[in-house]
């Protein structure tokens, strides 16, 4: 087959269609392990140094002026993050919180009725909640209220994908919450108000989740609207909280499908690939996730590593209907494996859900360690996989 420049490769198995050898790359590039691994080089350099096909992440946001809303001043983004849309009604302060075990930020909206508050806690690896945003249930009615519409801005994604040309996949998601949130539906509810709590209130007040629901699809709706024009390859949607090791199939198809269909199909008509993020178990809601309507799933995690992916069954199951991104354990065989072991485990996941294209061989999530022998045993045994 004709070479493929990276770009070429990684849409073609996005599209299930073979191409002149299995796409290999990763998904985000964790900060502790550029500057562990690779001090002061980029994440281009990165995907160079190892010879994996690059993906740039690029998140743009703006505000609809129409309604009020502007940029919040001084807030320069962070790993991950779009800039912050706010307004007179929904305005952000901030202040680190001395004395913690971790850094701790804690964050406050101001509403003209209630002021709402979050606290951020971080370590040199990772960030993540400490205090949730929604504390009691008429907290909703307060996003739904104030809380300004954040709109996509094609402008610096178009000129990233002018400036990367074939090289590099262009990748970004569906709008999270502000602050600390994630693409999907159900996803973004877990992290606002916890997943246990969500899981509960699904019992307990099934009519309220589905309003807490039905306020972030709509935003996420309006959303994925507005990228229209936006040249991403593939964005994202979805999140583990709705994995088959966190919830039922039951709660799957009440609270996630419906809300995160309608999302999508938004963002299909808007001209978007889609890829549905799902880092847990899948086996038992493959077809359901498969009915989402989306261009691929990931990330197929492994047993080893906490999910439940059998590559050749989920192939037989729904291989001819998406793209499958991930499969692949790094946390034994970027750390511990040996070169020879690594590139077995390439060939295992090509033999198993390769076949006729589709695949994107991936790391199932981020990764935090990685030996540079076995990063390159892992590129260079993916171009040895020709279709």
């Amino acid at each position: 087959m004709k070479p493929m420049s990276p770009k070429q490769r990684l849409i073609a198995a996005l599209e299930r269609k073979p191409t002149d050898h299995l796409p290999a790359t990763t998904h985000h590039l964790m900060t502790y392990y550029m500057e562990k691994y690779l001090p002061g080089k980029t994440q281009d350099e990165f995907f160079a140094t190892f010879g994996l096909d690059p993906i740039c992440w690029v998140q743009a946001h703006r505000p609809d002026t129409a309604q009020g809303a502007y940029y919040e001043p001084g807030h320069q983004p962070g790993f991950l993050e779009a800039p912050r849309i706010m307004s007179d009604q929904w305005r952000f302060e901030h202040e680190d919180v001395p004395g913690r075990e971790y850094a701790t930020v804690r964050h406050r909206i101001v509403t003209p009725r209630k002021t709402l508050t979050l606290e951020l806690q971080s370590n040199e690896y990772t960030a993540w909640v400490s205090e949730r945003l929604v504390k009691e249930k008429s907290d909703i009615d307060l996003i739904a209220e104030f809380a300004p519409q954040p709109l996509c801005d094609p402008g610096p994604i178009n000129r990233l994908a002018d400036q990367y040309g074939d090289t590099t996949l262009i990748r970004g998601n569906i709008n999270c919450f502000e602050l600390y949130g994630q693409p999907g539906c159900w996803q973004d509810a877990c992290v606002l108000y916890g997943v246990e709590e969500m899981i509960l209130a699904t019992y307990d007040d099934p009519q309220w989740v589905h309003a807490f629901l039905g306020i972030l699809r709509d935003r996420k709706v309006r959303f994925a609207d507005s990228m229209k024009g936006a040249r991403y390859d593939v964005i994202e949607h979805g999140g583990g909280d709705a994995s088959s090791t966190v919830i039922s199939p039951k709660v799957f198809d009440e609270f996630v499908a419906p809300y995160d269909r309608e999302v999508v199909a938004h963002a299909r008509a808007a001209g978007q690939r889609v890829v549905y993020h799902t880092c847990g178990g899948m086996m038992p809601i493959l077809e359901r996730l498969v009915s989402l309507g989306t261009h691929a799933l990931e990330t197929f995690t492994p047993p080893a590593m906490g999910g439940d992916m059998d590559l050749a069954e989920a192939k037989r199951r729904i291989g001819d209907k998406v793209c499958f991104i991930g499969g692949f354990d790094q946390n034994r065989f970027f750390t511990t494996a040996t070169p020879e072991e690594t590139r077995a485990e390439v060939r295992r996941c090509f033999r198993e859900a390769g076949g006729g294209g589709g695949l994107i061989l991936s790391p199932s999530d981020h990764f935090f360690e990685a030996k540079p022998e076995l990063l390159h045993a892992f590129a260079d045994e993916a171009r040895r996989c020709t279709y």
